[in-house]
């Protein structure tokens, strides 16, 4: 089963437990997978964002969205194409029957 979960940060524990109480702020340098540490003597260090590179980690909605974006969009486009098609199915239908109950009663519907 797929957890989507915040995915910790490994450099984060790892300066902690190097430094302590003398970190005064991090930051997660992204592009080359490590979290950098500020120190209070105005030093920096650096460490790993992860254990392993390929430890399987569990999967974020931001994580979903970055691989699985062009099946999403496909899928959304599909499911408002299906729609507009029944909703433009219903006005022919009513339209066509020549009743104007039927359309005065499609048009009242949205406002239930």
């Amino acid at each position: 089963m797929i957890t989507l979960q915040r995915r910790q940060l490994v450099g984060h524990d790892i300066l902690l437990a190097r430094h302590g109480n003398h970190i005064c702020s991090m930051r997660v340098d992204r592009g080359n997978g490590t979290v950098v540490a500020l120190l209070d003597d105005g030093t920096t260090d650096s460490a790993p964002n992860m254990i392993a590179p390929d430890l399987n980690l569990p999967r974020t909605v931001r994580s979903v969205m970055r691989e699985d974006w062009k099946l999403l969009s496909i899928m959304t486009g599909a499911a408002a194409a299906w729609s507009a098609l029944m909703v433009g199915a219903a006005v022919v239908i009513a339209s066509s029957t020549g009743d104007s109950a039927a359309v005065e009663m499609m048009y009242a519907y949205p406002a239930y």
